[in-house]
């Protein structure tokens, strides 16, 4: 089953469980898969595309759920937070802080990288590698300790 169909089957299923939280959560997320596919661009979404969409959207209610507590919001934030990890439930398994390590310095073996300013390198090398499985921040984190 593709994660399209996941999500689709999973929205009708908390649609007739009558989960609010749960369907706003997948209508927008639906909403976006379909917005690419009749962008032009693509005839049907792959699995790829909704994990980079999913992404977004959870990368998207955490910026909100940090604005929304720090303007006192406590309720709207706890939302925002349910359903990210609604969202994540959707995400391949992210990979540990030592995982993405070893990556990183595999790296900047294979790119030669010596400085800060071969970062870009570094960070063209690894993302194909951890795609949908690790966070940005983190993977930049890492480069920035390990690149002297």
């Amino acid at each position: 089953m593709s994660l399209k169909e996941k999500v689709q089957e999973d929205l009708t299923t908390a649609m007739k469980a009558r989960e609010e939280l749960k369907v706003s959560a997948l209508r927008m997320l639906k909403a976006d898969i379909m917005k690419l596919e009749v962008s032009g661009a693509k005839k049907e979404a792959t699995d790829e595309d909704i994990i980079s969409i999913i992404q977004k959207q959870v990368k998207q209610r955490k910026d909100s759920e940090e604005q929304f507590r720090a303007g006192g919001r406590a309720e709207m934030a706890d939302k925002e937070a349910a359903e990210s990890k609604i969202l994540e439930s959707y995400l391949p398994e992210q990979m540990s802080e030592e995982e993405v390590r070893e990556i990183v310095k595999a790296a900047i073996q294979e790119t030669g990288a010596t400085s800060k300013a071969d970062m870009g390198k570094v960070m063209g090398a690894v993302m194909p590698k951890v795609k949908g499985k690790a966070d940005g921040k983190i993977i930049n984190k890492i480069v920035m300790e390990l690149l002297p």
